[in-house]
């Protein structure tokens, strides 16, 4: 069976919060173990002296005790302090309390590349940056709330869940902590949880029974917005260390892409850069080996306000179009890998969301509406 698995950043999404390093959290399971090995074994003693020794040993056990942990709620068991309190699981305080200041975590900023070095210096520049702060930090704002969210997705969710209550949980939570305002702020589009073959794209309807299984590779891709400026954002989830060299794959991918992005560079050559990183890998898939190969019909974009795909396409294989990327624009680095042919096919081509840019975006699930893409 093709196994893919899909990472998306933004330009204020950190690299230290990739799609590599998830696991199922073990819900106290080693500390479970321990307080069972720590419970006392009540002998009947043959002589005084045995009982002296039972009672001493019983005191050494009593002090070597381990305190038992109390669980976070929903399974989570990440607790993050914030300038504002913590964050409750499920999420639902929202990130303005937890950053009372207003301002929101910078993340990883990298340098220009060397023909845009003087930009750094430049003070004409240095005051255009500052002129866009206020932009910056709306972005800021929703990549904490997208962090926030996924990282109580990725330890909460597990095998037997069904799909609907796992997507319904993440979108909830999602507009807990953005404090949804209609179109001001909120969801930016359906979550997407393709898992396995399916690409990209799929998400559940009212009334599907889809569970997770435990050898599923899902790819949950949400996006949250505040006055139209989305941060667009995926991870894959798995349960089985089997995938593991394959999210490692995608995941140096991605820092390629988004290491290679700047300003007049030329989208082809980002796409180039990710090929060559993805497809240096290899995986074994159920004790058969193959090559990561990139899915050369899939793409990052550009984003503009309120506009989920702004014109602008980023490959992620050599010999795309030579277009430059501009001051002011943001991007979605998007890389998909798969031990399949790297071509996606639209088998279904009945969408769950349709973007009109005039009149917003229908977010609605419907039981009619499917989409599904497949890989073979």
């Amino acid at each position: 069976m093709t196994t893919m698995a899909e990472e998306t950043q933004t330009a204020e999404e950190t690299l230290a919060d990739d799609v590599a390093g998830l696991r199922v959290d073990a819900d106290g399971g080693d500390e479970a173990n321990a307080n069972a090995t720590a419970g006392e074994v009540k002998e009947e003693p043959e002589t005084e002296e045995a009982e002296g020794d039972a009672e001493a040993s019983d005191a050494a056990k009593k002090k070597k005790k381990k305190k038992k942990k109390k669980k976070s709620a929903g399974g989570a068991s990440t607790q993050v302090a914030y300038p504002g309190g913590k964050q409750t699981a499920p999420p639902t305080v929202p990130v303005a309390e937890l950053f009372p200041s207003g301002e929101y975590p910078v993340g990883q900023i990298l340098p220009h590349h060397e023909h845009n070095l003087w930009r750094e210096t430049d003070e004409e520049k240095r005051e255009l940056e500052r002129i866009e702060k206020n932009n910056y930090n709306e972005a800021r704002q929703c990549a904490e709330v997208h962090r926030e969210v996924r990282r109580y997705i990725s330890e909460w969710v597990k095998p037997g869940m069904k799909y609907i209550e796992v997507c319904e949980t993440l979108e909830q939570s999602v507009r807990n902590l953005i404090e949804e305002r209609g179109l001001e702020a909120g969801v930016a589009f359906p979550t997407g949880c393709s898992k396995n073959h399916v690409a990209a794209h799929w998400t559940p309807n009212g009334g599907c029974e889809s569970v997770i299984d435990k050898d599923d590779v899902i790819k949950f891709d949400f996006g949250v917005q505040v006055r139209g400026r989305i941060i667009d954002c995926a991870f894959t989830k798995t349960f089985n260390d089997m995938y593991d060299p394959l999210l490692k794959a995608v995941n140096e991918a991605t820092e390629t892409g988004i290491r290679s992005a700047g300003i007049d560079v030329r989208l082809c050559d980002i796409g180039e850069a990710v090929q060559e990183v993805m497809e240096s890998h290899t995986v074994e898939i159920w004790g058969k080996e193959y090559q990561v190969k990139c899915c050369n019909n899939l793409n990052g974009h550009s984003i503009d306000p309120y506009r989920i795909h702004a014109g602008k396409s980023v490959p992620i294989v050599r010999g795309g179009v030579e277009t430059k990327m501009e001051e002011g624009e943001y991007y979605a680095i998007e890389t998909f890998g798969t031990t399949g042919r790297g071509y996606v096919f639209v088998v279904v081509a009945l969408f769950f969301v349709a973007h009109f840019f005039d009149f917003g975006e229908f977010t609605q699930r419907r039981p009619s509406l499917v989409t599904n893409s497949w890989f073979s």
